[in-house]
């Protein structure tokens, strides 16, 4: 599959004016297999739509006239602060959407004061995005085969100045991905992991007619609880867990000593039939308290949408393919403007419902029929 860019826009059109208005632009902008293996879901993509469906299914109940004017979307989360309550979320292969990939996407988020998740499949060196973030900046792990290569990237996040480390457990194997499949979709010559370039090789493994490519071969690199603790004894970095979904998964990581989760159901792109993560945030909540960091992430496309996963418990929302698809479209530019969009919509919401400070937003400002 060769990789050829679109034309990026150089300036903001007028009729683009919200994250689902790039998401249309995006398709023009790139080619159909990359497009269709971003935009799509796991399967019969029932767990991606259902983030969006429930997300439109709770609606905002406003408090009127209260004073607004000391307002503002400042918030602490971690020990560190925000200028507003939203991260980039940690999006694979961002060459595939302009040549300069993650390293113009922190360009914009260090511009709109937004903090960043950087995966470990980033198609620029993690310590080249580091350098171009003042703002929070979090490495994403994929546990590997060799604990000795997962160290090294750890301490490689360690010396590049992030501060904290999270590490993705809801995927130790791909889903079912029938539309990027359908669409042919394979990574472009030219585009890779590049800060995987060093691992060793995997193990040729070979299989008896009685055994399993998934269960004896995939899973047998697959992560568990018993790394999660390993972890926590490689590196002094706070330990977020990302991809939680279940409240026994929550407590569990509680009371191992976890830093906090990030509720999500990988956006849909694993297993399908999943609960939508807005479903199984304020049941997360309640089990482990008002004060363990909660980041959410699914389907955040509006500043309403912000405004429901705050209401019912998180501390921080991920924004994930919106951010592709502005990149794709507008390179920085376009991710600034997004970022933008979506601050400014979060602070209409917040005003409008009589919410002046991250604070004020509670599930009693809400209405679910």
């Amino acid at each position: 599959m060769s990789m050829q860019y679109v034309p990026f826009l150089d300036a903001i059109p007028q009729d683009l004016v919200s994250a689902s208005d790039y998401a249309r632009y995006a398709k023009e902008h790139l080619p159909e297999a990359i497009y269709e293996y971003v935009v799509g879901g796991g399967a019969d993509e029932i767990t991606l739509n259902r983030n969006r469906q429930k997300l439109d299914e709770i609606l905002i109940n406003p408090c009127l006239l209260q004073d607004c004017t000391n307002g503002g979307t400042d918030t602490v989360c971690l020990d560190e602060k925000f200028r507003h309550p939203i991260l980039l979320a940690p999006v694979a292969f961002q060459q595939l959407a302009h040549p300069n990939g993650e390293l113009a996407t922190a360009q914009a988020a260090d511009l709109l004061e937004t903090g960043m998740i950087v995966s470990t499949l980033a198609t620029q060196p993690l310590e080249d995005i580091a350098e171009n973030l003042t703002q929070p900046k979090w490495f994403q792990l994929y546990i590997q085969q060799s604990r000795d290569f997962t160290l090294s990237l750890i301490q490689r996040a360690e010396k590049a100045g992030y501060t904290k480390l999270v590490v993705t457990i809801d995927a130790p194997l791909h889903g079912i991905r029938n539309r990027a499949q359908r669409a042919g979709f394979v990574l472009p010559e030219g585009i890779s992991a590049v800060n995987l370039k060093d691992r060793p090789p995997l193990p040729r493994q070979s299989f008896d007619p009685s055994q399993s490519v998934v269960f004896q071969g995939m899973m047998s690199e697959a992560p568990t609880w018993d790394d999660i603790a390993w972890l926590q004894q490689q590196t002094t970095l706070p330990i977020i867990l990302k991809g939680v979904l279940s409240v026994d998964d929550a407590i569990k990581a509680k009371a191992m000593g976890i830093a906090g989760i990030v509720v999500s159901n990988h956006g849909g792109r694993t297993l399908d039939c999943l609960p939508a993560s807005i479903e199984m945030l304020p049941l997360i909540r309640q089990a482990v308290g008002p004060a363990f960091p909660i980041v959410f992430d699914g389907a955040i496309e509006r500043g309403t949408d912000i405004f429901k996963a705050l209401a019912l418990g998180a501390n921080l929302v991920c924004v994930g393919r919106p951010q592709f698809y502005a990149l794709a479209v507008a390179g920085a530019l376009g991710v600034a403007h997004l970022l933008r969009v979506l601050r400014e919509e979060l602070e209409v919401c917040m005003s409008l419902a009589g919410t002046p400070q991250i604070a004020d937003i509670h599930a009693d400002k809400l209405w679910r029929p």
